[in-house]
């Protein structure tokens, strides 16, 4: 079960940066890096942090690397260590087949992690059916956050009646859209209104082409005589892996709009544009998101959060052309950029040594 001060957080809405992996030029864990990034996230206003995701490398979990536990063990030393007097959710990804993710959700368990991030990538071809039976086992384990992970990147397609299905899991607390599609994201967020939990899960944007878009859409429907309402209430997102500072401040300038009427609902429209620009520049569609992690890290490196953009897989690194893309919406953006906050992060921490 969920803390209760976590759970008003999840539900009210948050950022939650997906955390990246910090690695040294032999690429090994550069543990000062990692640690480093997870005061960054908390520094910045940031509501909790996801490891142990796609952004922090499933190249963690081969046996080879073995870095799952340690990046959990890390990024919870920090939330401990820093004795936030605010509450903090911790996000733990969770793979594999069932005994993998049941193995998995216990060592995210075993750290105090809040909720299980639910990858469903490993079932290729398996019916939907046994699906919703892993991730009730998973979710008797440790509190669970849906995932709908994109097929661009290894994800697959589910039908409504699958997601009709999810919902009505006991201990699904959240579910994560990064579908990057319309259609299937209206049927994500259909498939909860329609649910007896409607209620007791929260929506969370993954879908980096359209995070404003998303955070300001009512979704209504009418359902036994009554219109039910359901929204995207924050965002568990790659993208705001960088740039934290500015993301904190753009959900709290979406929360505002909302609150006014939408009284400023076309220049946070225009915003909407700019922050799927610049998601272009990092996440890399163009090259069918191959440089998306490396591109996360050109950012922290250039802001000196990160020393290279190293990652586990060698085959990864910038696409061509990905590193004037970058500059330029740096260069176009400046507002939405926080170089300057970052700047004044890592004085701090010089200065705390």
């Amino acid at each position: 079960m969920l803390k209760e001060n976590i759970k008003k957080l999840l539900f009210e809405g948050t950022v939650i940066p997906a955390h990246p992996l910090a690695l040294t030029r032999e690429l090994q864990l550069d543990e000062q890096k990692q640690r480093g990034l997870t005061r960054y996230y908390m520094a910045s206003g940031a509501g909790g942090v996801a490891i142990g995701v796609h952004t922090t490398q499933f190249e963690i979990r081969d046996p080879e690397v073995n870095l799952f536990e340690k990046v959990l063990a890390i990024a919870a030393e920090e939330i401990d260590r820093a004795a936030l007097q605010r509450p903090f959710i911790k996000v733990a990804g969770i793979c594999g087949l069932t005994e993998q993710a049941l193995k998995e959700a216990e060592i995210a368990v075993k750290y105090g992690y809040d909720l299980g991030l639910v990858s469903m990538a490993a079932f290729k071809t398996q019916p939907e059916s046994e699906i919703i039976i892993h991730v009730k086992k998973v979710a008797e384990v440790i509190p669970v956050f849906g995932f709908y992970l994109q097929s661009a990147i290894g994800g697959r397609v589910y039908s409504y009646d699958f997601w009709q299905q999810f919902a009505e899991i006991p201990n699904v607390c959240a579910i994560k859209v990064a579908a990057f599609n319309r259609y299937q994201t209206l049927d994500v967020v259909r498939a909860v209104a329609h649910s007896q939990r409607r209620d007791e899960i929260a929506l969370y944007t993954g879908n980096d082409d359209n995070i404003v878009a998303d955070l300001l859409t009512p979704y209504r429907f009418e359902i036994e005589g009554k219109t039910i309402e359901k929204r995207f209430v924050g965002g568990l997102l790659g993208h705001w892996a960088v740039w934290t500072a500015k993301a904190v401040e753009l959900l709290a300038a979406v929360k505002h709009t909302l609150a006014t009427g939408y009284a400023d609902s076309a220049s946070m429209l225009s915003t909407n544009i700019a922050v799927t620009d610049m998601n272009a520049a990092i996440f890399d569609p163009a090259h069918a998101f191959h440089g998306c992690i490396t591109g996360v890290h050109e950012v922290l490196r250039r802001q000196g959060l990160l020393d290279g953009i190293w990652t586990l897989n060698p085959e990864e690194t910038l696409s061509p052309g990905q590193y004037d893309e970058i500059t330029r919406v740096i260069e176009a953006y400046p507002d939405l950029i926080d170089d300057a906050f970052v700047a004044r992060f890592l004085e701090n921490e010089v200065n705390a040594l």
